[in-house]
């Protein structure tokens, strides 16, 4: 049951339908810049991209409202990512305290120029006790979250399932902190949970099985808000090595489409794939093929 009420704070974005995006630039952006990016969006057909703030928050506060105003302007959907360098499980509380402003600083950015939704890898276990790291990671989001509603800041926070065992985490978890915790939602990172289950959730009954246990924790509007990645990955034993264009991958998108069509999924998915828009085209294309 959905019980913590973020249909109430959060009123940024009301999806009709699944959306379709790069994870930064298209890489055919001619004169590279973030406005230029999203008007390029249009010339490709595609929804919208994430801002990739992955080693530094590159927009400055007195540009980000003009990337709103573009935004506004070609009718595009904004995610974002945040800095890699974040560990709230941190044995030193420096680094915890450092990686949450680096979250509230990529939020504040995001916000302005009129993401929806920021997703960021939030932890490593780091052999510590999994309740420990489960307790320590909703203390830090706790912390967040109410900053950001102090600000009146109402942007999604993200934490992100992750690629390998050693990090946090998979989605049980980070459905049960949304559940708990206030403006909270996964990212749900598909070709992530296929990666650190070393091939494994690649089949419509294993992605169904993930898309019942959002609506079952999260109830319909955790279907209706969805902020999912997708690529090829390549991986072992110990989870992912690296992003892989789709078609030379073992990843079953088209079956992880038919159970996003299936569960009427709403929201952005985000192509990660080395080729971005292409897998990006790919991928909205053949979901478009479902209907």
């Amino acid at each position: 049951m959905f019980i913590n009420g973020h249909g109430d704070r959060q009123v940024m974005a009301r999806f009709s339908k699944l959306l379709f995006g790069t994870a930064g630039l298209p890489l055919s952006t001619p004169r590279r810049n973030t406005e230029n990016g999203i008007r390029h969006l249009t010339e490709l057909g595609l929804d919208g991209m994430e801002l990739e703030f992955v080693h530094s928050v590159n927009i400055r506060p007195e540009k980000a409202p003009l990337i709103d105003a573009v935004r506004k302007e070609e009718g595009k959907t904004l995610t974002c990512h945040g800095q890699y360098y974040i560990n709230l499980n941190s044995l030193e509380p420096a680094k915890v305290e450092a990686s949450k402003q680096r979250i509230l600083n990529a939020a504040r950015i995001a916000h302005l120029a009129g993401a929806f939704s920021l997703v960021f890898h939030a932890a490593f276990y780091q052999k510590v006790e999994p309740k420990k790291v489960y307790a320590n990671v909703k203390a830090g989001l706790k912390d967040i979250v109410a900053t950001l509603q102090e600000e009146g800041n109402p942007i999604w926070v993200r934490p992100e399932t992750t690629g390998k065992p050693t990090q946090f985490s998979g989605a049980e978890d980070l459905l049960r902190l949304s559940q708990e915790i206030e403006q909270v939602m996964p990212c749900i990172d598909f070709a992530h949970l296929h990666a650190r289950t070393n091939g494994k959730v690649n089949t419509y009954e294993e992605f169904s099985r993930v898309l019942t246990q959002v609506e079952e924790a999260l109830g319909r509007e955790g279907l209706d808000q969805m902020h999912i990645h997708v690529s090829g990955i390549n991986y072992g034993e110990k989870g992912e090595k690296n992003h892989l264009i789709l078609e030379e991958s073992d990843f079953r998108y088209r079956e992880l489409l038919r159970a996003l069509r299936d569960f009427k999924a709403k929201g952005m998915v985000i192509c990660e794939s080395p080729n971005i828009e292409e897998d990006a085209l790919l991928l909205q294309k053949t979901y478009q093929q479902l209907g």
